[in-house]
């Protein structure tokens, strides 16, 4: 009851400064079913943007429905109240933090009744609460009185009757646009506005060539392994022996056909990821944070490094690669087929490493499926290119420097890399089990050894099983020893403190792969640069109605590369950190908090695309918040929302690097803030 109270006193705060609403309309009719047998039936009229509660409605949630009839010995009533599912929307409500259920446009409601007398009264009321984007109002007093006579049978007194061919309709009713979006935007034009589209656009563009950039080193590097490497002389003897000489009749056509293959073969790889995309928004990010599965990358990668550094061969089943091979002998457009096969399944024990971090790394990332296969993209063209070349001019294998030892450390050299990545995907698993022991200064740590370790190896100083002895450190030996050795001192340089933030130093090249500067064991700090925060909801809510600031809702993930880029990078900005301070109130949801949800809060709930899921932990239920109320599944995702968490002021924005950009997605937020305040402050 005291719950009830402080919840009603609340909507009547909302309403006591506007005009007497009366956005839902009801219509009263009856239908016979036997000589002694009705069914009274309740229509609710709902206007435009407004929405009726159910009666079934959890506790400490908005008000339900009710319907009280007073007893009498002239009738008896059928069990409750039922009511229709046509018109029933049941999603997260973003105000309450619960599933509920609620109705648009039209709700319809029906009770039988056994009569008993031939003539009597039947009286009863209504009690509903209806909402709209920016306000509630409580209804308690809603009388109605059914007149019966054994002549005429039920007739509604007062009130407004039912029209005869709503009593039997189907209700196939379109329901309004507020099933997806039940949060109003602000009518505020800002003098300067970042376009939410555009940036999207541009971000989404730059990040598919980075990757794709990406993996085009990544097969630069792995024709330099002795895997890939003796596969070129092979190449050039089957294109001579089938005619792909450019000299010779169809040679060019083979030749850039073999290429193509072999970008195929990479481009194929991804195709499942864009399936499990399509029927699951969410499963990429459910994978790339599952605990077992970066923990089973770590294994992997630390298994992958050891065979780099040549304790033992990674090899395919050899059934595989002799069926291939046999592939290889049939004529025209398959043989050539098989033959860029051939070359994927031999080089694997090299490539399979340098495609799981590309696998891994685009996992992690936001729109994973078409990154991923921006990266095999990149990473075919890089391996068909210079073959297609080969296969079509073979002098030029001349050109190549023989095999030999520098294959082998071109081999080792990437061992210490998949070492240091292992590290990163159990980072992952500890930020989101918040295990605790991999922090910030355990990590720094880490790398510094492996890295140090890489520099010791380039200038000879430490062997690896087939490794060539090393007469003399040629220059390129000498630079790359001394960049990696500038890499340990930069990585060194981490443990630095400042004293603003009272955090270590972020390091640029660093971020998104070492844990967050706050997960630390001497400088500890839950918020992003020591500022205020929230990571519930309701209680951020609360705050910022009590001290009446706009909210920036942070939909933000532990494992999330560009959330990390942007809190170390961008939040600390001279020119931005006094919004946090000053301005704004700062809740943070973390789409990938594996912090099981209490019983009570694991709903079936439904998806934006169709279907039903499961909210088990904290990240199912603010990824499906994000989803299903800002139709966005990518984080970062910032959204700034007037202090009762009810109003949009602006565009939400992703990810935005540019500090200028970012001002003036802040700046407007309080512009449409201070316009949306005018009233309250009256």
């Amino acid at each position: 009851m005291k719950k009830l109270l402080l919840l009603l006193l609340f909507f009547v705060s909302l309403t006591s400064f506007s005009q007497i609403l009366n956005p839902v309309k009801w219509e009263f009719g009856a239908e016979k079913l036997s000589d002694t047998e009705y069914e009274l039936i309740f229509v609710a009229k709902i206007d435009l943007h407004w929405s009726l509660y159910s009666q079934f409605v959890e506790e400490g949630g908005p008000l339900p429905t009710l319907f009280s009839f007073e007893p009498s010995t002239d009738f008896e009533l059928f069990e409750s109240v039922v009511e229709s599912e046509t018109n029933k929307v049941t999603q997260l409500d973003p105000v309450f933090e619960m599933v509920v259920s609620k109705y648009y446009d039209k709700a319809i409601f029906k009770q039988r009744v056994r009569v008993k007398s031939p003539d009597f009264r039947l009286i009863g009321n209504i009690d509903f609460m209806t909402c709209d984007d920016t306000k509630c109002t409580y209804k308690p007093d809603n009388p109605f009185t059914f007149q019966y006579t054994a002549e005429s049978g039920f007739s509604i007194v007062g009130g407004s009757p039912m029209l005869e061919s709503e009593i039997s309709e189907n209700a196939n009713v379109v329901l309004y646009g507020m099933t997806q979006n039940t949060l109003q935007k602000a009518t505020s034009n800002c003098s300067v506005q970042t376009s939410s589209l555009s940036q999207d656009i541009k971000t989404s563009n730059n990040s598919l060539w980075q990757i794709f950039g990406l993996g085009f080193l990544g097969g630069l590097l792995a024709l330099l392994t002795p895997c890939v490497f003796p596969m070129i002389p092979l190449t050039v003897s089957f294109f001579t022996k089938k005619g792909g000489a450019a000299n010779q009749k169809g040679g060019v056509s083979k030749a850039i056909l073999y290429g193509f293959f072999i970008v195929l073969v990479y481009l194929v790889l991804s195709i499942p990821f864009h399936l499990l995309d399509s029927v699951n928004p969410d499963i990429l990010n459910e994978i790339s944070t599952n605990v077992w599965l970066n923990v089973f990358f770590f294994i992997i990668f630390i298994f992958f490094s050891f065979s780099f550094f040549g304790y033992y061969e990674l090899t395919l089943p050899s059934k595989w690669t002799n069926s291939t091979s046999r592939g290889e002998g049939i004529g025209g457009i398959l043989g050539i087929f098989f033959m860029a096969l051939t070359l994927s399944i031999v080089s694997f024990s090299c490539t399979g490493p340098i495609l799981g971090s590309l696998l891994a790394g685009s996992l992690s990332a936001e729109g994973g499926a078409w990154q991923l296969t921006a990266g095999m993209g990149g990473f075919g063209v890089a391996l068909g290119l210079p073959f297609a070349l080969f296969a079509l001019f073979p002098n030029m294998l001349k050109a190549l420097p023989k095999s030999g030892g520098w294959l082998n450390t071109t081999k080792v050299v990437l061992g210490f890399f998949e070492l240091a990545l292992a590290f990163k995907f159990l980072s992952n698993a500890d930020l989101v089990k918040h295990w605790g022991f991999l922090t910030i200064e355990v990590f720094l740590g880490i790398w510094i050894i492996v890295f140090a370790g890489l520099a010791i190896y380039i200038f000879g100083k430490l062997k690896f099983p087939h490794d060539s002895p090393i007469k003399k450190l040629s220059f390129f030996r000498i630079s790359s020893g001394v960049l990696v050795s500038a890499f340990v001192i930069y990585l060194a340089s981490g443990f630095r403190v400042n004293k603003d933030t009272q955090t270590f130093t972020p390091l640029t090249l660093l971020s998104g792969l070492a844990p967050p500067v706050g997960y630390s064991f001497i400088y500890p700090n839950d918020c992003p640069n020591n500022f205020e925060c929230f990571k519930d909801l309701k209680e951020g809510v609360a705050y910022a109605q009590k001290v009446n600031k706009p909210i920036l809702l942070d939909f933000t993930g532990y494992a999330c590369v560009n959330c990390r880029k942007m809190e170390e990078h961008v939040w600390p900005k001279a020119s931005i950190k006094s919004y946090f301070e000053n301005d704004y109130v700062l809740i943070s949801l973390y789409v990938d908090d594996k912090k099981e949800l209490p019983e009570t809060q694991k709903l079936t709930v439904e998806r934006l695309g169709g279907g039903a899921r499961v909210l088990e932990n904290y990240g199912h239920k603010w990824a499906h918040f994000q989803t299903q109320f800002f139709q966005s599944n990518s984080q970062p995702y910032y959204v700034l929302l007037s202090p009762d968490g009810k109003t949009v002021l602006n565009p939400p924005v992703g990810y935005t690097p540019d500090e200028e950009d970012y001002k003036v997605f802040l700046d407007c937020g309080l512009e449409a803030f201070d316009k949306f305040n005018i009233p309250e402050s009256k």
